[in-house]
């Protein structure tokens, strides 16, 4: 390092996170992890990959290992409430070129990382205090810590957003859209496929996940801005209850489910515009700092890439990191920006009425041009910094 810049506390172990610390360790970086939850969360839906996300995974080392948990879904039925099929959706329209489960994909970065990175988990930052040498956090239960910088990898609630740039309020902007994801059995038997059901102003689905032994199920609703507790599951599951009382199909069996799935999760659709990414030593990457919404399909793989140009801008610049944040929020600027459009073009298509399969066909046509997106650049950070290719060989490092 050129300059005394080493450690870096990151907000946040579910993908941005860990990514980002795999990449600050093979440049010589100190990172440290800390999480709210008590452990690696092993919920969420199907995630997929697309383009240069394929390209990161890959460097890390880790591609063949994910291919190896791809989903493998194929073309999935949507029924009416009787359960009749009236279409087939062509799965090139909801699946990337690589799908695999959010758990999954975590849990294999975690472990990635483990033993070369610093994870403290079960608490989160309290407050964070900058002065021209780093940065004094203290913790909601652990004892006050210093860093040299902080990364809010937090996600769409960003609490490390929220302490340097103000409240949510300022930068979230709501997409009329709710959603619940929670884990099941896969009592309905299907295999590599899904069901989807749609109603005006709601939908639902269920897919096979983990070769078929399991599966994954969601409940969606139209709404504008809904007061209620982010920490009462209970309240979450009585609205998602409330919305779909009275409709057919799987519904009521789906009510059940999510009433006692462990990994059940409710939030709002939402994306994250802010003016600039950074402040002083803290700077915030993937959903924290820019998310498109869960429409978009691009989530994941902007935290990808996001990490890894975050970590290889602060190698470059020798560990400064004024210039680093500079050039990272140029290098992802334009590339996040694009996903958001396309996340409120999918917000406001998503409850469209039920289609037919001729148009659906012609989506599946339009779908390699529709997701096409303006490629960011991937330097070789490696090649460009002495100091990261030393500690990369060094024993230990990740």
């Amino acid at each position: 390092m050129t300059t005394t810049t080493r450690t870096v506390l990151i907000s946040g172990a579910s993908v941005a996170g860990p990514a980002l610390a795999y990449w600050l360790r093979r440049h010589g970086f100190v990172p440290t992890v800390v999480e709210r939850a008590e452990a690696v969360r092993e919920g969420g839906y199907a995630v997929d990959f697309r383009g240069e996300a394929l390209d990161v995974l890959d460097r890390m080392g880790l591609l063949e290992q994910i291919r190896e948990l791809d989903t493998e879904m194929g073309d999935a039925a949507m029924v009416d409430a009787e359960g009749r099929q009236y279409a087939t959706l062509p799965a090139v329209i909801f699946a990337g070129d690589l799908e695999v489960l959010k758990g999954d994909l975590t849990r294999m970065l975690h472990e990635a990382t483990r033993d070369d990175v610093e994870y403290v988990f079960g608490d989160s930052i309290a407050s964070l205090t900058e002065d021209e040498h780093g940065v004094e956090v203290t913790f909601e239960r652990g004892a006050a810590r210093r860093f040299d910088l902080v990364v809010g990898a937090d996600g769409l609630h960003s609490r490390t957003r929220a302490l340097t740039f103000g409240p949510e309020e300022q930068f979230v902007r709501h997409l009329g859209i709710y959603t619940a994801i929670f884990s099941l059995d896969n009592y309905l038997g299907l295999k590599n496929t899904g069901r989807l059901y749609a109603a005006p102003g709601k939908a639902a689905n269920i897919f096979t996940a983990r070769a078929n032994t399991e599966a994954r199920a969601a409940f969606h609703f139209a709404a504008e801005h809904l007061e209620y507790d982010r920490h009462d599951r209970a309240g979450q599951q009585r609205i998602i209850a409330e919305r779909f009382a009275d409709d057919g199909w799987e519904i009521p069996r789906l009510l059940q489910e999510a009433a006692q799935a462990p990994d059940f999760f409710f939030d709002a659709n939402a994306q994250v515009e802010m003016d600039t990414w950074s402040k002083g030593r803290v700077v915030l990457l993937g959903d924290a700092g820019y998310c498109a919404g869960p429409t978009s399909g691009r989530g994941t793989s902007q935290a990808l890439i996001g990490a890894y140009i975050l970590a290889g801008e602060l190698a470059a610049s020798g560990g400064d990191h004024a210039t680093a944040f500079a050039a990272y929020e140029r290098e992802m600027r334009g590339y996040a920006t694009e996903h958001q459009t396309l996340g409120r073009e999918g917000a406001e298509r998503f409850f469209m009425p039920a289609p037919t399969q001729e148009i659906l066909d012609m989506l599946a046509a339009q779908a390699p041009e529709n997701t096409r997106t303006t490629p960011v650049r991937l330097r070789d950070y490696a090649a460009s910094s002495p100091e990261s290719a030393a500690a990369a060989a060094a024993p230990g490092t990740a």
